[in-house]
């Protein structure tokens, strides 16, 4: 399929692939502009274009596969012209058939389907209890085997080993480790994982995928990550090939924007050094999220000495509340964040240029360049210049 072949070619290129989970036609479209590769069409973001959270997508709120195809063709597939649109089916539904409801997704124009509402979200008794009743994941399953052999490209969320097996045996074209629900927003729910027990979940899904079936696209979705940065974390310490989200690209962003527009508007007339004040002021207030700004200000200043209880004053919170919200979202504590984000910096410098071991400390934040190799080897297993001739090696082969 030219879809699969083009995805593909974006991956073998280095590229990311990038997919939105658009609930409306406006988003959608703006998604296509932006660069994403593909749309995806499913309940719970229709929901959060309502303003309602997306946990409303396994709510008995609206039959999620007549929502779905509802806004899907009139909203969705009329506004996105290039780009593949996947139908977000609830296989579960006991109310469709599934060979059928398959044939009328592929006959409405979508390229693809995705699991989702998916039962993987349920633990505990309320599990057991589906289970008792066949509403299984199992049926998910046999949707995304239905839809392989129909010809539709198939994006599986997965939770575990198990769901990865079974998953790629149905021949999933996209697997996506589910972290589950984002942050984020006026109206999102706690997060279920940091992003380093995060990290640890998905390498362990994907190492089954480059055992079982290499060629399978890996992606993440939800949880921890919901910003650039956090996408980046999971990039660099994982082998994701891509990532799938809604909230941060549609909801998040739209009202921290509309705020902002609010906030000019009604400041207009103000004089110039006032707006200035309001504009500082304003700044701070946006930073709801501790651990986010930390994150961009590490960033935009990792060459800097950055210390915790000086971040913490400017957010106007105590350092060692902003050490424990650190430690719960991200998994580790902010100094080996710190660490960790300068010596990847670090090893990126020396992998593309030609640099003194004293420069570059002082490039990444560190005054005393002996201290830096101690640290840089702590960290890697290798002193710079070991690390430097290592991936000059590897460039060359």
């Amino acid at each position: 399929m030219e879809t699969q072949r083009r995805l593909k070619q974006e991956v073998h290129s280095g590229k990311k692939i990038i997919g939105v989970a658009a609930g409306s036609g406006l988003a959608a479209k703006a998604a296509e502009l932006g660069g994403a590769d593909f749309i995806l069409a499913l309940n719970s973001a229709k929901f959060r274009q309502m303003g309602v959270s997306s946990l409303a997508g396994w709510l008995p709120f609206s039959n999620a596969n007549e929502l779905v195809m509802d806004y899907g063709t009139k909203e969705i597939l009329p506004r996105v012209k290039q780009l593949p649109v996947f139908f977000g089916l609830n296989g579960t539904d006991p109310t469709i058939n599934q060979a059928v409801f398959l044939q009328q997704i592929k006959a409405a124009g979508f390229a693809g389907i995705n699991n989702f509402p998916t039962v993987g979200m349920f633990t505990g008794t309320f599990r057991e209890a589906l289970t008792e009743h066949g509403i299984t994941y199992e049926q998910e399953v046999q949707c995304i085997q239905q839809a392989h052999e129909l010809g539709l490209l198939t994006i599986a969320f997965v939770f575990n080993e198990k769901q990865t097996r079974q998953m790629l045996a149905a021949g999933a074209d996209i697997l996506c480790v589910h972290l589950g629900l984002t942050a984020g927003g006026t109206v999102g729910a706690k997060k279920l994982l940091s992003l380093d027990a995060g990290k640890t979940l998905a390498n362990e899904l994907f190492h089954i995928c480059e055992t079982l079936k290499p060629d399978v696209i890996r992606m993440i979705y939800g949880g921890p990550v919901d910003s650039p940065l956090d996408a980046e974390y999971m990039f660099k310490h994982t082998s994701a090939q891509g990532y799938i989200g809604g909230s941060s690209f549609e909801r998040t962003p739209v009202e921290d924007r509309i705020g902002q527009i609010t906030t000019e508007f009604k400041t207009a007339g103000i004089l110039e050094k006032d707006k200035k004040l309001h504009q500082l002021l304003d700044e701070l207030n946006q930073y709801e999220d501790y651990v986010a700004f930390s994150q961009k200000y590490i960033a935009d200043h990792y060459m800097e000495e950055i210390k915790l209880a000086e971040l913490a004053a400017i957010m106007h919170i105590s350092r060692q509340y902003l050490s424990t919200l650190f430690k719960e979202k991200i998994g580790i504590t902010f100094s080996d964040y710190l660490i960790g984000y300068r010596m990847d910096q670090a090893k990126t410098i020396l992998t593309e240029n030609k640099i003194a071991i004293e420069e570059l400390a002082a490039m990444v934040g560190y005054r005393d360049a002996a201290y830096f190799s101690k640290s840089f080897k702590k960290y890697t297993g290798l002193s710079p210049k070991k690390y430097k001739e290592q991936a000059n090696k590897k460039n060359k082969r």
